[in-house]
């Protein structure tokens, strides 16, 4: 199976950059699943029925979020018609939505897409590996799934980096997403799994974290908020993830990063080249 995770969308800059490149990057690299994180994809704060539906119609299969799931409060509501659109698995019982999905790929097979939040620096949810436990024990990789993909979505590189291990050899994939600066450390963990600890963002990289500098550098600066953040405006980089997966075991067998266009140094699986 050909997978591609695309770092968290930031912005009508990241979004721009989608819905240019994605189409033609599921026909180039017959990719099976596209799972996009879309927990900034709204003005850099959640996410809105219609981005979600502009994200599907572009190819994503699965959207995942994160700690700005709510920003949009409109999200509490379409969450619940929206099949594929997935928040934070441990987050409180009684949340609208769901943690984990069966997804159907493009070819026919099923990918379960699991979406946890770390807690530290972050608020104080569920346990993030208790929770990943539940959903893979009940649909397990070759025999539940074809495909396990987890968006492991913190602060710390410690806890993002626990959780690859934690789950090697038992899921295809497990992308840090979060802090929007990508991670040179992709690799294919001993038991099969493909990991890195931040696949970083899609957006604008003239930027602080996705938005425009003067407020978060003031702030640092001054110690003062004079307004809002908004997301930067510039050229995108679309940052991702490339997996290949061996049908009969679901596990990596290849793994390579993704950006293309915007300001960083192009990179493209050399496999599907």
């Amino acid at each position: 199976m050909r997978i591609l995770f695309i770092g968290d969308v930031v912005g009508r800059s990241g979004r721009t950059i989608v819905y240019e490149r994605l189409p033609s990057l599921i026909a180039d690299w017959k990719l099976d699943l596209v799972v996009v994180n879309g927990e900034n994809a709204a003005g850099g704060f959640g996410i809105t029925e219609t981005i979600y539906n502009e994200l599907i119609d572009a190819g994503a299969d699965a959207i995942t979020l994160g700690n700005h799931a709510w920003d949009q409060r409109e999200a509490l509501v379409f969450i619940e018609r929206a099949p594929r659109l997935i928040r934070p698995v441990n987050f409180p019982a009684g949340t609208p939505g769901r943690g984990a999905a069966l997804i159907d790929t493009k070819k026919g097979k099923r990918a379960l897409v699991i979406n946890a939040m770390g807690r530290v620096f972050m608020d104080p949810l569920d346990d993030p590996f208790a929770a990943v436990e539940r959903e893979i024990g009940a649909c397990s990789l070759g025999s539940g799934a074809d495909a396990v993909v987890i968006d492991i979505h913190c602060e710390a590189t410690s806890e993002k980096q626990s959780m690859g291990f934690f789950v090697d050899g038992r899921a295809s994939l497990v992308v840090g997403t979060h802090t929007h600066a990508p991670t040179a450390d992709h690799r294919v963990l001993p038991g099969g799994t493909a990991f890195v600890t931040d696949v970083g963002m899609t957006g604008d990289y003239d930027s602080i974290i996705g938005m425009t500098k003067d407020e978060p550098l003031g702030r640092f600066l001054r110690k003062i908020s004079t307004g809002r953040f908004g997301p930067a405006e510039g050229a995108a980089t679309l940052c991702g993830l490339a997996v290949e997966t061996n049908d009969n075991s679901g596990l990596a067998t290849r793994v390579a990063a993704v950006r293309l266009g915007g300001i960083l140094e192009e990179a493209c699986p050399p496999f599907w080249a």
